[in-house]
């Protein structure tokens, strides 16, 4: 374990080290070997996971090629991490606008279109509809434009399935289904992504 002098030393240097090191996140996984979370994938940046590393808050599972140096010490820097202790995840999915998108898949759910999302009221604002998971949905701006403040039975839409509020294992599960542009090799082993394998 290092004494606070040293701990600032590496703080100081880290600090100094050129920016393309940011590019190192890690992935964190909880004690049971899961990612806390999906999408966003749950990530660190190394400068984050190193200070974990030595507070003894988690455990190296692999790491990049690249190092880090203080006066004292060289550190590889770490690209698996699992927590030491569990973290119990969320029960309740919080009600926003990325987590919205994610229930619904990122596309429309009037056309099923996949671009320029907005939300919309299923029973508009103006007629006593609330802001809910049972009431909001994702919808393409064409799709809400048509729609307006009618009500879905005269706007000539309908609904690809009825909004409801989602649960966490749901929104982890939906959270599978879009892998991030970049993953690096080392995080595969402990990530289950519902992609197609190669043959």
């Amino acid at each position: 374990m290092l004494d606070k002098a040293h701990a600032d030393d590496f703080r100081a240097h880290f600090v100094r080290e050129p920016a393309a090191l940011r590019h190192f996140p890690a992935l964190v996984l909880n004690a049971d070997y899961r990612p806390l979370s999906y999408y966003p994938l749950s990530l660190w940046p190394w400068q984050e996971t190193i200070k974990a590393v030595f507070l003894d808050r988690v455990a190296v599972l692999a790491q990049y090629d690249e190092v880090v140096r203080s006066q004292r010490e060289t550190i590889q820097i770490p690209s698996v991490v699992v927590l030491k202790d569990y973290v119990q995840p969320q029960k309740r999915v919080a009600f926003t606008r990325f987590n919205l998108f994610l229930r619904d898949e990122f596309c429309c759910q009037y056309c099923g279109s996949r671009g320029d999302l907005t939300f919309d009221h299923v029973l508009p604002r103006s007629r006593g509809g609330v802001t809910s998971w049972e009431n909001v949905v994702a919808a393409c701006s064409p799709c809400n434009l048509r729609k307006g403040n009618k009500l879905l039975r005269g706007s000539g839409l309908s609904l690809r399935r009825l909004p409801r509020r989602p649960s966490s294992e749901e929104m982890r599960n939906a959270g599978r289904r879009f892998p991030p542009n970049h993953l690096h090799e080392s995080w595969l082993d402990f990530l289950y992504w519902d992609a197609e394998l190669e043959p």
